[in-house]
């Protein structure tokens, strides 16, 4: 079979950039490799013919063991700030095997993620094993379905070999999709070990593949900063709204395209705290759920400094057109946040005591330790008793003046319930519950536990009876939940 037969489909304009941008590579083959899950619906939208996908000779190529025609495996090289340290990076573990382009003509990248060493695997096997890989694609998978802009996940397949990290783990390699793996940290290598020329030309590149309708624009290279600007504030906001933490906000893992990326020590929040941490490397809580929109604009200061150049030929000029750019983006942050809490509420005008309102509501759910994800559900379906907040004073008194304000809209209260249920996942990726899921995969063998999982995450505002067990919080613990980055 072909695999021309099976729709790979591949450019490789990014290999067409400065060599210095990447490095060559061949994925390592693997003994016996053997395709545990399939998204065949997205299979089906990349232009791939599912059944043959599935074959002997498609699970070669989602296992790194040939390489699609028309393909041309490199890693990225690429640097980043974690936690705040300026350090080079690369892509240790992963193979862009190119540019997937769809039968809509969209340019979709298709990297092999645990697909062997490469040069910037810093010491690292380059593999990756089974639960990590599998975790990435329910949480990427539920991101998509929750309309948040994520990389999506293909497919993974074991490898038929061990990984040794603590102790022995099967191996596993996971294909994913992205718009682009144009991230913060690509623009800070290229400012930081490149010419100023090798910066413009990675800018025009981000503009044409992203945003072409600004590549004639005089002031383009100010106009991406914009975007990039009200692209991710509108992500973060959709991240707060649902709960979710994010773990490792590194420059590296913060993406042009505004999609969400690289989910190693990610988990959304049960009970309400913002100051949540769930990264079992994030010790002074720099990447916790109150912080990640104030990192959000740290690192886009980061990605501001390295288009200084480009800007203006004056420094100082440039600076003042940076920050004049980069000010926007807690309005435009609080703007996205603020719609998306009125439609968690029902309410569809506007009026300045909205803020107080909502903020309100979040302190008492504080205090209660309510489920942040069940609390929205209990209004929506007007269920208070489901939430430890009932009956109290200060909760019977939010609700009082939550339903005035609801009366003050020329729009019905089934109209406000509509906005609600739209607004207001009834289930998310619970975290018991995907380490179910990966427990029955991992240790039996059993990948009907997180099939199950992934179909009733695929609707997440459906409200339907199947999802109903899936709302029930976890069994009271003394361990707070943490997460690995998988390495």
């Amino acid at each position: 079979m072909t695999h021309k037969e099976i729709g790979w489909n591949f450019d490789n304009s990014y290999a067409r950039l400065p060599e210095s941008f990447f490095k060559r590579i061949e994925p390592a083959p693997v003994h016996s490799p053997e395709l545990v899950i399939l998204n065949k619906s997205f299979a089906k939208s990349l232009g791939l013919n599912v059944k043959n996908l599935e074959s002997k000779a498609g699970i070669e190529v989602l296992a790194g063991n040939q390489v699609p025609e028309g393909a041309l495996p490199i890693a990225q090289a690429y640097a980043g700030h974690q936690f705040g340290h300026f350090t080079m990076l690369g892509d240790g573990r992963a193979v862009l095997l190119g540019e997937q382009i769809t039968p809509t003509e969209e340019r979709i990248d298709i990297q092999l993620k645990g697909s062997g060493r490469t040069p910037f695997s810093r010491g690292g096997d380059g593999r990756a094993t089974l639960g990590p890989m599998l975790r990435e694609y329910i949480i990427s998978e539920a991101m998509h379905a929750l309309g948040i802009p994520t990389n999506r996940s293909l497919s993974v397949v074991t490898t038929g070999e061990s990984v040794i990290r603590e102790t022995m783990l099967p191996g596993a390699i996971l294909t994913r999709a992205a718009a682009s793996h144009l991230r913060i940290g690509t623009f800070e290598y290229a400012a930081k070990w490149g010419s100023a020329e090798e910066i413009r030309i990675l800018a025009d590149y981000a503009i044409k593949r992203h945003f072409p309708d600004m590549e004639d624009n005089e002031d383009r290279y100010l106009s991406l900063f914009h975007e990039v600007v009200d692209r991710q504030s509108a992500l973060i906001a959709k991240w707060q709204l649902v709960g979710f933490i994010h773990g490792v906000m590194n420059t590296d893992n913060m993406t042009i395209s505004g999609e969400t990326i690289d989910y190693g020590p990610c988990a959304f929040m049960d009970e309400y705290d913002p100051a949540t941490v769930f990264s079992s490397i994030d010790m002074q809580g720099r990447y916790a759920y109150q912080n990640q929109p104030a990192i959000g604009q740290w690192n886009l200061a980061r990605f501001a400094e390295t288009l200084l150049p480009l800007l203006h030929e004056k420094q100082e000029h440039a600076v003042e057109l940076a920050q004049e750019a980069l000010s926007t983006y807690e309005h435009l942050y609080h703007s996205h946040w603020l719609a998306g809490m009125r439609g968690k509420l029902g309410i569809q005008n506007e009026e300045e005591e909205d803020k107080t309102l909502i903020e309100d509501l979040l302190r008492i759910m504080e205090k209660h330790h309510a489920d942040f994800t069940n609390t929205f559900r209990a209004l929506t379906l007007d269920k208070l008793e489901d939430t430890p907040m009932n009956g109290t004073v200060e909760f019977t008194h939010w609700y009082e003046q939550w339903q005035k304000r609801l009366s003050r809209q020329e729009k019905s209260k089934t109209s406000a319930c509509q906005l609600m249920k739209k607004s207001n996942p009834a289930i998310i990726p619970r975290n018991h519950r995907v380490e179910e899921a990966l427990e029955a995969a991992v240790k039996k063998g059993d990948y009907s536990v997180m099939e199950q999982l992934i179909d009733v995450l695929s609707n997440p505002y459906a409200y339907s009876p199947e999802q109903e067990e899936y709302t029930k919080l976890p069994e009271p613990s003394s361990r707070p939940y943490v997460t690995f980055c998988g390495t």
